[in-house]
Order: C-alpha cells, then sequence, then structure tokens
C-alpha cells in the first residue's frame, strides 16, 4: 500500500516546496510572535484557496496537455488583452521569481550557516559567500539534468526534510491544544493583524504555483489520472499548510517580540528546550530555501515557454537558458549580500495586481466547454473560486498600498 501512495505522488510536493520558501517562514515567525495562535485561522483558509486553485490549475494541465500560459496565450483573441496579460505575466513570474532568488539562497544559506561558521572567502576587495555558489551547483546540477523523476525525487526528500524540522519544533513546544484549535477556526481579524494576515494569504496563494503546477501535470499524468491528481494536490498542500502552521505555533512559544526572521526564532526558541532548536530551524530552512531556489527558475522558464510559444523540453537550450539566468541572479546577489530592493518591491506590485486577474482568467478557462468537455467547472467550484477572488482583490490592493503608499484603505 505505501509502495503503491509512493508510486502516485505526483508534483503536490514540489508545489509545497515552491510556496514554503524563507518568505513564509519570516512571515510566519512573525505571525506567531505577534499574534500567538490567534492567526492560524488564516493559514485555514489559505490551505483552503490553494487547494481550489491549484487543483483546477492541475485539471487543466491534464485535460489540455498544455500549460497555463499556454492556453492563455491562444484564447484571448483579442492582441491588445493579449498582449497586456501576457506582459503582465511575464513580468510578476519572471522578473518576480528572479529578485526573490535571492532571498530563497539567502535563506538556504541562513540554515547552513547553523552547521558551517564564517562561510566567507576574500576576493580582493569583496567577500564572497562561497555558500551560495554550492547552493547554486546543487539547483543547477539537478535542473540540468532535465530528468523529472530526478527533480521530482530529490524535492521530495527535501520537502519532507523540510516538514520534519518545523513539526518537531511545534511539538517540543508543547502548544495549547484548546487555544490552537481556537486560534485555527475562530477568526480574528484587526486593524492590528491585517497586513499580517494578508502577507500569510499571499505567501501561500502563489501565482507562479498555477503555472507550474499546470505544467508539470503532464510530465506525470494523463486524461485517467485525474482523480490521483485530486488526491496528490490535496494532501501534499494540506501538508505544506501543516508545515506553515508549524512554524507559527512554535513562533508563538517565544516570550519576546524581539524576533524578526528565522535565526531569531531559533535563538528564541533556545530558552525551551536548549541549542537543539537551532539545528531544527537551520535544516528547515535549509530545505525551505533549496526547493523554492529550484522550483522558482523552473516555473520561470515554463511561464516564458507559454506565454512565447516555444515547443521545447526540459533539456532544450532556450528552456534552460531562461533558468539558468534566473538562478545565476540569484547566487549573484546572495553570495555578495546584495539585496534588489527597488526589483523587489515592482515584484510585489506586479504579483499583487496578477493574483486577482490569474483567479479571473483561470475561471473563465475552466468554465469553457470547449477546452475542458465534461471537466469543466461545477457551481461549487465557481463559488469557492469567486469568493477567492474577493480575497485575493483585497490582497493585491493591500499589496499596492504597503508598496507604493496608495492609501487605498
Amino acid at each position: 500500500m505505501i509502495r503503491n501512495w509512493l508510486r502516485n505522488i505526483g508534483p503536490g510536493p514540489l508545489i509545497a516546496a515552491a510556496f514554503i520558501g524563507p518568505g513564509t517562514v519570516t512571515v510566519c515567525t512573525l505571525a506567531g510572535v505577534g499574534f500567538g495562535f490567534s492567526l492560524l485561522w488564516a493559514m485555514v483558509l489559505s490551505i483552503v484557496a490553494t487547494i481550489v486553485l491549484q487543483e483546477m490549475a492541475a485539471r487543466l494541465g491534464i485535460i489540455t496537455q498544455r500549460g497555463l500560459s499556454e492556453v492563455i496565450r491562444t484564447e484571448i483573441n483579442n492582441p491588445i488583452i493579449r498582449g497586456i496579460v501576457v506582459i503582465l505575466i511575464l513580468s510578476a513570474i519572471v522578473i518576480g521569481n528572479a529578485a526573490y532568488e535571492a532571498g530563497n539562497i539567502s535563506g538556504a544559506i541562513l540554515g547552513m550557516e547553523t552547521f558551517i561558521s564564517n562561510p566567507y572567502i576574500n576576493i580582493g576587495n569583496s567577500s564572497v559567500n562561497y555558500l551560495s555558489i554550492l547552493i547554486g551547483v546543487i539547483a543547477f546540477s539537478l535542473l540540468f539534468m532535465g530528468n523529472y523523476k530526478i527533480l521530482e525525487k530529490a524535492l521530495i526528500g527535501l520537502v519532507t526534510l523540510m516538514s520534519l524540522a518545523f513539526v518537531i519544533t511545534a511539538i517540543l513546544t508543547r502548544p495549547n491544544l484548546v487555544e490552537m484549535l481556537k486560534g485555527a477556526f475562530v477568526p480574528n481579524f484587526s486593524n492590528e493583524n491585517l497586513i499580517t494576515v494578508i502577507a500569510l494569504i499571499g505567501t501561500t496563494v502563489v501565482p507562479y504555483n498555477l503555472f507550474l503546477h499546470a505544467a508539470l501535470v503532464k510530465e506525470k499524468w494523463s486524461n485517467n489520472d485525474l482523480s490521483i491528481a485530486r488526491k496528490d494536490t490535496f494532501i501534499a498542500i494540506v501538508l505544506g499548510g501543516l508545515v506553515s502552521m508549524a512554524i507559527i505555533i512554535s513562533a508563538a512559544a517565544i516570550q519576546t517580540e524581539d524576533v524578526t526572521n528565522a535565526a531569531g526564532l531559533a535563538k528564541g526558541l533556545e530558552p525551551l528546550f536548549g541549542s537543539f532548536a537551532k539545528y531544527f530551524i537551520g535544516i528547515g530552512l535549509f530545505a525551505a530555501g533549496i526547493t523554492s531556489a529550484i522550483t522558482a527558475p523552473l516555473a520561470a522558464a515554463y511561464v516564458v515557454k507559454g506565454c512565447l510559444g516555444w515547443d521545447t523540453t526540459l533539456k532544450s537550450a532556450r528552456f534552460r537558458i531562461v533558468w539558468i539566468t534566473i538562478l545565476f541572479i540569484g547566487v549573484m546577489f546572495s553570495s555578495m549580500g546584495f539585496k534588489p530592493i527597488d526589483i523587489i518591491k515592482f515584484a510585489q506590485v506586479a504579483n499583487g495586481l496578477l493574483l486577482p486577474i490569474m483567479v479571473v482568467l483561470l475561471l473563465w478557462i475552466m468554465n469553457k466547454e470547449s477546452i475542458l468537455g465534461k471537466h469543466k467547472n461545477k457551481l461549487v467550484n465557481n463559488i469557492l473560486g469567486c469568493i477567492i477572488f474577493g480575497v485575493t482583490l483585497m490582497l493585491s490592493i493591500a499589496t499596492l498600498n504597503k508598496v507604493i503608499g496608495l492609501n487605498l484603505f
């Protein structure tokens, strides 16, 4: 039975790996430190929204055997609208992932620095962190093989490692189960926690995962495997969400609010169960960083492929050039300690704009019988999708409000 289940594992864990990156670890840490268990409900909401949207993306990829960006490009007939949507997608996903790649690699470095002290080498007047190069080489090797099965197994192993690290950390804090359940199922919403709630949703419901999922399912399954794909999506996203909740639970145990990142989380937990804290957090952060460092360039390459209509494979030169470029940018910025703030701000705005647009486009496509036939959306899919659109629109407005100060609310 276990062997059969393992054989049927698909892209789901890769999607979970993609949304649990260093940014997610940081946001969940801040949520736990600042608000205790009271924002666990936001993660429950995020998990439900992610399952609904990723199921649609997976169903689209399996039935059409095409990626989401390919379907969008071919189904929008108006050239002006198509051009605007394609430019927005390319800006948000490709430029955005290039900007965030440095953060992914930096997160993995932070995890490795738990075990390796002073990982810097001097080159002339500059100091370079050689761990970023090492992580870049690992990510490059797995992606360059162009073998989906090897990539899948490697990421599943890393996701398992990450999950165990954060879940064990949460268990060791001995959380109050009653308070934890109350936080998970009783919404607590205020002006003080608004931005944190939106950040929790935004770090889980990730636009590029829709493109990645639709592209990867056709590497694994055919039309007859739809039920298996749904199970894979549901299990992986629920488990991924539980990992994020475990980080919040761990951070809630810290008695001080003077914690701003995952390194602070490890230090804050030391009084509870000694120096073991930093090793669990270090392993978890390393796995979170390197999995996102692999999936972000891969997603960007699939998006470019679909938007530009390339008939390519994982091993094609054009496909490789895209992910190599993004990986190189990430390695360069992280090794030099450079933080491309302006690019990241642009990426945040583009992603904030893209998310509600993608929900609308996805709902439109998923209701087209000419594309999906009998597998088009049911009423419940559309109701849930419309609710998610409302939430993502609020997320978009809040992102614009935060990044460029529109003062929309």
